[in-house]
């Protein structure tokens, strides 16, 4: 028998097991079950939860390891939104009275956040964005090969021409000084057979480098971002922050976006003194990609360099003026991010996610109909802002203030 009113599907989502428990929006639990994730237990899965035609599933950390469930529910046009995971852990610990973890207490408690919470994102299928991610992923991986490749390349040349390596050393400069190398004992000549081979390698892992920039580019170009006219941001960093930030509606403002970023310092204030501090939160992959935007903008002549130069005559620290200086790229990043996307159609920060009609027609619980409760506007990229530290990380009021640096 199939029931009528519309549930929330809380999903703690593992490598080879998923734990579900269905739940209405006056949070009473309807059915719960674990489930293994090959394709006998997916089908299970799907089968059980069918007696609910009204469902939502909230899956716990659909960006980390709950992405290929959640990407397979979607593919089956099953509507999906994703639940932080630190939501659910504080969730948990409310409930419970402590923080232990079970996977029933876990699927417990990401119910819980998708009925109570205003603002989940709303998952959507996007084949293009998640080879995006693969690619850039990829990208990063042949990053890290390249450079243990140097080193052990390196090693070998001051071994084998002392004192004549190079720190920084190119593959046609390699081979040069591979070519003047003629060992005659056996070391000597096993030392520059694997030189060679790890020259070799250099070569081919840096023309897949070049094939992935090429890919990567031409995602980002077909899907109208402008990431790239900001100074200091490249094809490398366009692809990582499109990859990690998917729907940027999901923020409701810079500042929000800045936490995720890790580039809104920390207020640590305490009586007659006020300080901030800086935040170590946040994703370290994308606020990685922002210190070398900012770190690109000091080696040129540019707006960038002139307000790291203005942040340090005020009596900023190097670390500090280079912090302020990534809370600005945070913040232009976030801009144009949301430029493109309502360039694109979309409804921007605080919107439903585009073209995602079923939400609009109300097949969702009371408590998804609207997932924001404000709208944000997107302002002109010229005008003037503050010091970025003396900026709340939450705040939502002022977002009129921006930078007047990083375009380039």
């Amino acid at each position: 028998m199939q029931h009528t009113e519309q549930v929330i599907i809380g999903v703690d989502p593992h490598k080879l097991s998923a734990t579900i428990e269905v739940v209405d929006d006056h949070e009473w639990m309807l059915g719960s079950g674990r489930f293994t994730t090959d394709r006998a237990g997916y089908a299970a899965m799907r089968k059980y939860a069918r007696i609910w035609p009204q469902r939502v599933w909230a899956v716990e950390g659909a960006n980390g390891v709950g992405r290929p469930l959640a990407q397979r529910l979607l593919e089956s046009g099953e509507h999906v939104v994703d639940v932080p995971a630190k939501l659910a852990a504080r969730v948990r610990l409310f409930d419970t009275g402590h923080n232990r973890k079970t996977d029933a207490h876990d699927a417990h408690a990401v119910a819980m956040v998708a009925v109570r919470t205003r603002g989940l994102r709303v998952l959507r299928v996007d084949g293009q964005l998640e080879a995006l991610r693969m690619l850039v992923d990829r990208r990063e991986a042949l990053t890290r090969r390249r450079v243990q490749t140097v080193d052990r390349l390196q090693a070998l040349l001051a071994e084998l021409l002392p004192a004549q390596a190079k720190k920084d050393i190119s593959t046609g400069q390699a081979k040069r000084m591979l070519a003047t190398v003629r060992p005659r004992d056996v070391a000597g000549t096993t030392r520059r057979r694997i030189a060679a081979e790890e020259l070799a390698e250099l070569v081919a892992v840096e023309a897949k480098m070049k094939k992935a920039n090429a890919e990567l580019k031409a995602i980002v170009v077909d899907r109208g971002s402008r990431l790239m006219d900001l100074h200091g941001v490249g094809t490398v960093v366009a692809a990582r922050v499109l990859a990690d930030v998917g729907d940027v509606a999901r923020f409701a403002d810079r500042n929000r976006f800045a936490s995720w970023t890790g580039t809104a310092p920390l207020d640590a204030s305490s009586g007659e003194q006020n300080r901030h501090r800086l935040s170590r939160a946040g994703n370290r992959r994308v606020n990685h990609m922002i210190h070398i935007a900012a770190i690109s903008q000091l080696r040129v002549d540019c707006d960038g360099r002139a307000y790291y130069r203005r942040k340090r005559s005020e009596g900023k620290k190097p670390l500090e003026a280079i912090r302020c200086l990534k809370r600005g790229i945070s913040d232009a990043i976030y801009r144009q991010l949301v430029a493109d996307e309502q360039r694109a159609g979309g409804t921007g920060p605080g919107g439903h996610c585009r073209g995602d009609s079923n939400i609009q027609r109300g097949r969702l619980p009371p408590a998804h109909r609207h997932f924001t409760t404000s709208r944000t506007r997107a302002t002109d990229a010229t005008r003037t802002v503050r010091d970025p530290e003396d900026q709340p990380p939450q705040s939502t009021s002022d977002d009129r203030l921006t930078t007047e640096v990083f375009l380039r």
